[in-house]
């Protein structure tokens, strides 16, 4: 008896799992489209939903159009039954975001901070995370704090493996993790930004984050791959074109050197927007330094596409500038076409969710993952 005891209390748990996992993905929703769409009796529906308002998780959002009769109730996760913060560490910056139920930005925070080995710069980082959790959490519960960090990350050990960005080899993230004051998780940049795109909608991506330096990352059936030594992804140090610019990590050619944002903006010597500014005024050199950056995507873009056959997100800074000028994104595809002549047209070619705060909603929505 006690073995089909467990045996019950499993599948009522696995039921919930489904339900919860199907309300991240469905804003609103009604107990009979969560009966039709989960394959689940109309009273096991009702046992589960009216547990789930009782604990406050999910609520009553509104009424749909009466067919004649008592209007059915529209439901969906409470956003404010609890949050998750994500934190970014780059080369000079912190950036800080909280995150509802929703996966909503409800704050934001960006500060420069210059990375160090050293131990005062985990106290440095506590100390602003703590600052920032008492200026913008209020009285909701806040999960934990999903750290992402741009280079080889081993979630499991909390080791850095290689940071190029960072200048770090194997270094341990367990100081950081205890100086802060809530339960952390690690994850590389990419890797994170990848998790904060729909997995309903992408359950087989390459994400290309075109920032300062190009990351990568895929999934593949909905789950991060990252190979025999977390490196998979690494999409930016492939040799694009051979013995050409030197990148940052030592080498020659590599993709990064031609395709991240920092080829666009002379190593930081102008911003990205002075960089669109004088794009979007048609000025003559910026016009052909765009040009020469859509060739090297182009060709970076079609070997993943070649390689891997799946839908490919173009996200980061350089990907917000796709979402928001589709004639750029024309522009790339037409690039594509006269590169790759496989496919017959470039529909597998996608703009990411965020523009900004990619890695750090991804990083966050792992603890949203737990309460499943």
């Amino acid at each position: 008896m006690k073995g089909c005891s467990i045996d019950i209390m499993e599948k009522r748990n696995l039921t919930r799992t489904k339900i919860i996992q199907y309300l991240f993905h469905h804003p609103a929703t009604s107990k009979s489209e969560l009966a039709r769409d989960l394959d689940l009796s109309m009273p096991t529906v009702l046992s589960h939903i009216g547990e789930l308002l009782q604990d406050g998780m999910i609520a009553e959002i509104g009424e749909y159009a009466s067919t004649g009769g008592r209007k059915a109730k529209s439901i969906g996760l409470n956003p404010s039954y609890c949050q998750s913060m994500g934190l970014v560490i780059t080369a000079n910056h912190l950036e800080m975001v909280l995150v509802n139920l929703k996966f909503e930005i409800q704050s934001s925070r960006r500060t420069r901070l210059k990375f160090s080995r050293n131990l005062s710069y985990c106290a440095e980082v506590s100390s602003q995370v703590r600052q920032f959790l008492a200026d913008c959490s209020g009285n909701i519960p806040v999960l934990g704090i999903g750290v992402a960090i741009p280079g080889i990350i081993d979630p499991q050990k909390q080791l850095v493996t290689k940071s190029h960005a960072l200048d770090l080899n194997n270094y341990s993230l367990q100081f950081l993790s205890q100086a802060l004051p809530l339960p952390a998780y690690f994850e590389n940049d990419a890797n994170a930004a990848m998790l904060a795109e729909d997995p309903q909608k992408y359950q087989n991506a390459v994400y290309l984050s075109l920032n300062h330096t190009l990351g990568g990352a895929f999934c593949m059936d909905g789950k991060i791959f990252r190979g025999q030594s977390q490196k998979a992804g690494e999409f930016g140090h492939m040799i694009l074109i051979p013995g050409g610019k030197t990148c940052y990590c030592g080498k020659s050619g590599c993709a990064d050197a031609y395709c991240a944002a920092s080829a666009l903006t002379n190593g930081s010597r102008i911003s990205l927007e002075e960089f669109l500014t004088h794009l979007l005024s048609k000025e003559p050199d910026f016009l052909c330094l765009w040009e020469r950056y859509l060739d090297h995507l182009a060709v970076l873009v079609s070997n993943l596409r070649m390689a891997y056959d799946m839908d490919i997100i173009l996200g980061g800074d350089v990907g917000g500038i796709f979402a928001e000028y589709p004639e750029q994104l024309m522009a790339l595809s037409e690039k594509l076409m006269l590169d790759n002549r496989f496919d017959p047209d470039t529909s597998y070619l996608r703009t990411c969710s965020y523009k900004k705060e990619a890695s750090a909603i991804g990083a966050a929505k792992h603890f949203f993952a737990e309460i499943c």
